[in-house]
């Protein structure tokens, strides 16, 4: 079976949203919902938009309208059973193939806004965007005091008990 050059990057994707995930569900309430300086919201509150905007990434990419939540009045735990769906949904259409020149349709559910990207644009898109928001996460953990989670690459690696380090453990793309 050939595998796309994007499994891993997916892959890894969806682990650290669930890594991070499952740290903030040690938290009490009080962390979830502080302002931090340095960020524009709240860690509960950033956890909805990447999740929210994950799903509806999906949906853009895939056409699958059941991929699409409405993330921001859900609390962490619905979040990260939503994002292990997500992560199933992110492998099906990778295991389907990507057609590389497709011209992807947004149409922005509150607005109606419409922009056209290509496939590739939008799922480079949902990597970075995770990533950033992941990131200003660990920034609002260790400014409240709290261990941020491993969830970089060379993390996964070290965590991986596969002999090719690289490529995530099949549960964790949700296989």
């Amino acid at each position: 079976m050939n595998r796309s050059l994007l499994d891993d990057a997916f892959a890894h994707h969806v682990w650290a949203t669930l890594r991070l995930s499952d740290a903030c569900l040690a938290l009490s309430p009080a962390p979830l919902d502080a302002a931090v300086p340095a960020t524009d919201r709240s860690i509960l509150a950033t956890m909805r938009h990447v999740i929210g905007s994950d799903s509806f990434d999906l949906f853009v990419a895939s056409g699958e309208r059941g991929s699409f939540i409405r993330a921001d009045r859900m609390e962490l735990a619905e979040l990260r059973a939503a994002m292990e769906d997500i992560g199933t949904g992110w492998s099906r259409l990778l295991d389907e193939g990507i057609d590389a020149d497709a011209v992807l349709r947004e149409v922005d559910p509150d607005d109606g806004y419409q922009k056209h990207a290509p496939m590739g644009i939008r799922l480079a898109q949902a990597l970075h965007h995770g990533t950033d928001h992941r990131s200003q996460i660990c920034t609002a953990l260790t400014t409240l005091g709290n261990r941020r989670p491993l969830t970089c690459l060379a993390s996964a690696c070290r965590m991986a008990a596969s002999s090719r380090c690289q490529r995530q453990p099949d549960h964790v793309a949700g296989r």
